[in-house]
């Protein structure tokens, strides 16, 4: 007999990665349930789905538990540039802890698999280099980005609690710096500040002395890397990224380089616990998954570049 096809929740569905991954979902030919409070998510990324047999849009914020029966649950919900989690860091440690909470409590009623996005900055700012897996990380508890670093801690503990006290099926994904379409033009990070000021002719602004290095994975490359680990049977905690490490100033020359217009550099105050180096070891992911990223910066950038001059080009339309 034919067997049904996977019915996927996506948390934070509507928002840059979520929606690349329900694209990926939804072409595989499974199902999926996108739950999304719209806060830094859009409707335009997912409606081309809308109305699709397979597909399901629920206006929901994760902090308040839901009922849904699923087989795969892949909890992305939480702001995940500092403007947004900063906004209201309350919120956002809220989030990270209840909206997990919420999750793997539905998870372990329906017995679902889950994979929990976490973040590289649960490294803090970090003493060794590149991150590997096993490091425990420098985190700054009582600063301005702990409501999102410690969250994120948080959520990873409670996903191992769950797991060892109720054998629930986890995913922790570590992941790193991620670009391409669908990146929201006023995110306040690097790639998109950068993006579009070098397309409106501004100067481009680097915070502290651009010697910070950041290591920026492709969507797509993501993507792949986060779907392996799905089906993978390691639990992780695993760093996904791309280990090709650029310094500030090199990114922003690069964007330099590539703009119609002729920019300047503006060097501004260094953010408080801002990194210093990023960079993922992803010796796990190449051994367990077969997987490391495809795509190099250059070509990604020319990529999320042109869907930036698309998009400012339509919001001037409107």
């Amino acid at each position: 007999m034919p067997t049904s096809p996977v019915k996927n929740l996506v948390t934070g569905g509507a928002g840059f990665v979520g929606s690349h991954l329900i694209d990926r979902l939804m072409k595989s030919g499974e199902k999926v349930i996108c739950l999304d409070n719209f806060f830094t998510g859009s409707k335009e990324n997912i409606e081309h789905w809308i109305g699709h047999p397979s597909f399901e849009l629920i206006d929901h914020d994760v902090i308040e538990p839901i009922k849904l029966d699923v087989d795969r649950i892949w909890h992305l919900a939480c702001p995940a540039s500092p403007i947004h989690y900063q906004f209201n860091p309350i919120k956002t440690a809220k989030t990270s802890f209840l909206g997990t909470y919420n999750m793997l409590g539905l998870a372990r009623k329906v017995g679902a698999r889950i994979l929990l996005a976490s973040t590289s900055e649960v490294y803090g700012n970090p003493e060794i280099h590149p991150q590997p897996e096993k490091y425990n990380g420098n985190v700054n508890p009582v600063g301005i980005r702990s409501c999102y670093d410690e969250g994120k801690r948080v959520a990873e503990s409670l996903c191992y609690d769950y797991m060892r006290m109720h054998g629930l099926e986890i995913r922790i994904a570590r992941i790193f710096n991620t670009y391409g379409p669908r990146m929201l033009l006023n995110d306040g990070r690097l790639i998109s500040n950068l993006l579009v000021q070098s397309i409106h002719g501004n100067d481009l602004t680097i915070y502290g002395n651009g010697k910070q290095t950041r290591s920026f994975c492709f969507v797509d490359d993501l993507i792949d890397g986060l779907t392996l680990f799905m089906n993978s049977l390691n639990v992780g905690p695993m760093n996904l990224g791309n280990p090709e490490e650029l310094s500030i100033l090199q990114i922003t020359n690069l964007i330099r380089n590539i703009s119609i217009e002729k920019v300047n550099l503006k060097f501004l105050k260094a953010l408080d616990d801002d990194p210093l180096r990023r960079k993922p070891d992803i010796y796990l992911a190449k051994k367990e998954l077969n997987w490391e990223p495809k795509i190099m910066f250059k070509e990604g950038l020319a990529i999320t570049r042109e869907y930036f001059e698309k998009k400012l080009i339509f919001e001037k339309s409107k």
